[in-house]
């Protein structure tokens, strides 16, 4: 294959992740469009702090059953239509969410955004592995977090631009998703089925084809032979997930998943607000710092791109976790003292930065790529679930946690869990780099 024919098909191998990570860009938009619209929120509502939390946390709860859905239903029926289904989700929950009038019913559509988000969170990346070649796949899944960031980023900016639209802005924050939300489902429309499911049911020439497309035809041949001999042995293999034989995998998977969300840094990201109005920032300071989080978060997961393929997975997973201990402890002492905004801004964007460029891309890459074949949708709905379900405490509880011990105590309780995390990677997380699905395979299950 010619240099010109081989760079087509990489090109069309991004193009692929860059369209199924358009559901990583609507999981940012919800994610980020909280933090803008709470100061409307909690008068609009009349929150209290557990209102405030819950109405937050909603979109876990959320995650959790799409999550669970999506395990079951992309098993049965492939990996496209559920990326479909979370489409038409988000765009009809981020229309109901703009024409709520009661707390309830705003919780009930945060609630069915989160089903969508949870569908998507699995479903982007564990697709994009399945497409992409072993040497580009740390990339290529790592612009599902890169559409994450800029959906944040871009969700900030426009959180900012309508605050000064009078009480009802918030209705015009969430309404806006429904926009992205159609150019996902017309974009997931022209993408082609993973050839790993095809094979998994049977559909051999199809897969063929589309491995054909994406490679030579010498790795269409050879891809096919490793994903045919693994998906032979899945099935004399036990099925479940807490078989011993995979066991070990889906705990690092389920460990890994619920230290992204216990390390804390979601709080910085959905209480934005609440933090620098601790040290006396105004409603136009509070929105201005989401923007440069939303900047300094979208400049290091470029970074992170660049490097999880050269540098690999498990190095950024350790320093980044000891890095936002450190920080974190930092913050914590300024937040207690009452330091400057200025101050609490440079340690809130260095754990922004640590975090963009190690357990934010490095967690989903790993989640998609060191479940066996056999198993794959199953582990990594029930990874997810995990991760959503450990979302909703942290982000119910810190309101609560602020009002009892202050907005900085929590953070000395995250930098405990980071150092504990930096442990658990050292012991249990091995390199997955260059490997193809097959190998990380064998590697992680032998570990």
């Amino acid at each position: 294959m010619n240099d010109q024919s081989a760079g087509k098909k990489k090109a069309y191998v991004v193009l692929i992740s860059l369209i199924s990570a358009l559901g990583g860009y609507l999981f940012g938009f919800d994610f980020a469009v909280i933090s803008g619209a709470l100061p409307f929120l909690r008068t609009a509502f009349a929150l209290e702090a557990w209102g405030e939390g819950f109405l937050t946390g909603s979109l876990g709860l959320g995650c959790i059953v799409g999550c669970l859905f999506a395990g079951t239903l992309v098993d049965r029926y492939g990996r496209k239509p559920g990326l479909l289904i979370a489409a038409f989700i988000f765009a009809l929950s981020s229309l109901g969410m703009a024409a709520a009038s009661q707390f309830t019913f705003f919780v009930l559509m945060r609630f069915a955004a989160g089903i969508g988000v949870g569908m998507a969170s699995m479903l982007s990346p564990l697709y994009i592995a399945e497409i992409s070649p072993a040497e580009d796949r740390g990339r290529n899944v790592a612009i599902n977090q890169l559409t994450i960031v800029i959906g944040i980023l871009v969700t900030n900016l426009v959180n900012y631009h309508l605050a000064d639209g009078g009480t009802d802005s918030w209705r015009w924050m969430f309404g806006l998703g429904a926009v992205p939300a159609a150019f996902f489902f017309v974009g997931v429309l022209w993408l082609p089925e993973s050839p790993r499911w095809l094979l998994s049911v049977g559909k051999t020439q199809k897969a063929e084809a589309i491995l054909a497309r994406i490679g030579s035809a010498a790795y269409a041949e050879k891809t096919m032979a490793a994903i045919q001999s693994s998906v032979q042995q899945g099935k004399k293999a036990e099925r479940s997930v807490w078989a011993k034989s995979v066991r070990p995998a889906v705990v690092v998977g389920i460990a890994l998943a619920v230290f992204q969300q216990f390390c804390g840094i979601n709080v910085v990201f959905n209480y934005t607000s609440t933090i620098f109005e601790s040290v006396g920032s105004s409603i136009n300071q509070q929105l201005f710092e989401t923007i440069s989080i939303g900047l300094v978060n979208l400049l290091f997961t470029v970074l992170a791109m660049w490097q999880v393929d050269k540098l690999g997975r498990r190095p950024l997973m350790l320093v980044g976790s000891l890095g936002l201990s450190v920080v974190y402890i930092v913050l914590a002492v300024l937040l207690q003292n009452s330091f400057s905004p200025g101050w609490i801004s440079v340690f809130v964007l260095l754990a922004i930065a640590l975090y963009a460029t190690s357990l934010a891309p490095v967690t989903w890459v790993l989640i998609s790529e060191i479940f066996p074949n056999n198993i794959r949708g199953k582990a990594t709905s029930l990874a997810i679930v995990c991760l959503w379900s450990a979302y909703f405490i942290l982000v119910f509880t810190f309101p609560i946690l602020s009002k009892k011990i202050g907005t900085y105590g929590p953070f000395y309780v995250y930098a405990g869990i980071c150092l504990l995390g930096y442990f658990f990677i050292r012991k249990k997380v091995v390199e997955t780099k260059g490997q193809t699905l097959e190998q990380v395979e064998h590697t992680v299950t032998a570990h």
